[in-house]
């Protein structure tokens, strides 16, 4: 089975610098079948009003573009400071595209979501997204989860422990990275380079409108949004996810064999 959008993923960060590329792929996990069938659908096309940024939601230290899908952080000292994504969500499997080039971090890059209370405006450096109880985040630079003002450890962190003894080491982070929210199953996970990572925080707040957020404090910061795909699978989806990873690989092509009607064999066939 062809994934339309974790292929499109990689092919979006195919030409950028390759410095974490290796790093990753040990360290992803398996998805779920909601995970897989949402990879297996085409990103919506630009310009959706989810993947704009909030006109109001926002420190007066971010200026917002034109098309409202990218942030600028104006040149301010002993400021942190943070953005939310216009449209939120309560249920349903959604993923959005962030892009923060790496050399425009800084320090305290947090990418994560929030609720409505969240604060996006502090003096002093800090984390800002995960700083207090309405937000999760992941500090790029440390690779620390952060919420309620308290690091949660590294991510992705349990395969990285059991290869060392010693003190992990920060992964440098690329510059595209997506969120994975499920608001059912209230946790956030992150894709990086194309490979899930796995659950970063779980136990999110259930039928709570919960948006993609970000902070920085480095002065001119671009950040990027984009809403890439989402919502609860068909059940039809489903049940072909299931029969095809029944199939396995080498069987794939010989749903004619199955005993179903001709448009059903044909339905699940792999896609290209």
């Amino acid at each position: 089975m062809g994934l339309k959008l974790s292929v499109w993923l990689n092919e979006m960060t195919a030409g950028r610098p390759p410095s974490s590329s290796s790093a990753f792929p040990p360290l992803a996990v398996p998805t779920s079948s909601r995970l897989a069938i949402t990879l297996n659908s085409s990103p919506v096309a630009p310009g959706d009003c989810r993947s704009h940024w909030s006109s109001t939601h926002r420190s007066p230290h971010f200026l917002l573009s034109t098309c409202r899908e990218e942030v600028t952080r104006t040149p301010v000292e002993q400021s942190s400071d943070g953005v939310r994504a216009e449209v939120g969500v309560k249920s349903g499997l959604h993923l959005w595209e962030v892009l923060w080039s790496p050399t425009h971090r800084g320090s305290h890059a947090v990418i994560g979501i929030s609720s409505q209370n969240c604060p996006l405006q502090a003096s002093g450096y800090s984390a800002l997204v995960g700083g207090d109880s309405q937000s999760w985040g992941w500090e790029l630079k440390t690779n620390q989860l952060w919420h309620g003002s308290q690091s949660l450890g590294i991510y992705p962190g349990e395969k990285r422990k059991s290869r060392s003894e010693g003190a992990v080491a920060p992964l440098p982070v690329p510059e595209c990275v997506v969120l994975v929210l499920d608001a059912d199953a209230g946790t956030l996970g992150y894709i990086v380079h194309g490979y899930f990572l796995g659950v970063a925080f779980k136990d999110l707040p259930r039928g709570v409108e919960l948006f993609p957020a970000v902070s920085s404090v480095r002065g001119g910061a671009t950040i990027r949004l984009r809403y890439l795909n989402g919502d609860a699978p068909a059940l039809m989806a489903l049940c072909q996810l299931s029969i095809q990873k029944f199939l396995g690989q080498h069987r794939q092509n010989q749903t004619d064999k199955l005993p179903l009607p001709p448009f059903l064999q044909r339905y699940l066939l792999p896609t290209q």
